[in-house]
C-alpha cells in the first residue's frame, strides 16, 4: 500500500513537472531606464509547447515593490495601459510580451537597475508552477517609427 501511494505521488509530480516544462521563455529582458525612474517593464516571448492552454497569473521580484501584468488598449483613439488578471498562453503557440502590447510592469524599483545586470523574476502559472527567470537589463529593442512627412 505504501508503495502504491509513492507511485501515485511520483506520477503526479512527473505530470506536474511536464506541464511546467511545456512553457518556455525566450528573448526576455527588462527595459533599462534612468536611475531615477521608479518603474520599468519586462518583455519576452513565452512559448507554450503543450496541447493545453495555460496562463501567467502573477509575477514577482525582489527588485520592485510590486509587479503587475499589463497590456495596452485603444480607448477612443488613445492608447492606455491597463492591468490584466492574467496573460493567456494558447496551446502550441508563442505569446509575445512587447512594447505597446502585453508586458510585465515592475513598479517601485528598490534600486536603480544597471545595464547588463540581471534581475530575478518569477512567473506563476495557472497550475501553480513557477518559472524562475534571470532577466538582463537592456536598452529597449526599437519600436517601429511612423514616417512623418513635412507639410
Amino acid at each position: 500500500m505504501k508503495f502504491l501511494r509513492l507511485l501515485i505521488a511520483a506520477s503526479f509530480f512527473a505530470s506536474f513537472s511536464t506541464l511546467a516544462m511545456d512553457v518556455q521563455v525566450h528573448n526576455a529582458y527588462i527595459r533599462a531606464v534612468p536611475p531615477t525612474a521608479a518603474v520599468t517593464a519586462a518583455f519576452m516571448d513565452i512559448n507554450n509547447q503543450g496541447n493545453q492552454a495555460r496562463a501567467v497569473v502573477s509575477a514577482s521580484s525582489a527588485a520592485a515593490d510590486a509587479i503587475e501584468l499589463h497590456t495596452h488598449t485603444n480607448v477612443d483613439g488613445v492608447m492606455q495601459m491597463r492591468q490584466v488578471k492574467q496573460i493567456d498562453l494558447a496551446a502550441n503557440s508563442t505569446t509575445h510580451l512587447k512594447p505597446g502590447g502585453l508586458h510585465i510592469m515592475l513598479i517601485g524599483l528598490k534600486k536603480p537597475l544597471n545595464m547588463d545586470e540581471n534581475v530575478l523574476v518569477s512567473l506563476k502559472l495557472d497550475d501553480g508552477s513557477l518559472l524562475e527567470l534571470d532577466l538582463p537589463v537592456r536598452k529597449m529593442v526599437g519600436m517601429p517609427h511612423k514616417n512623418h512627412q513635412k507639410h
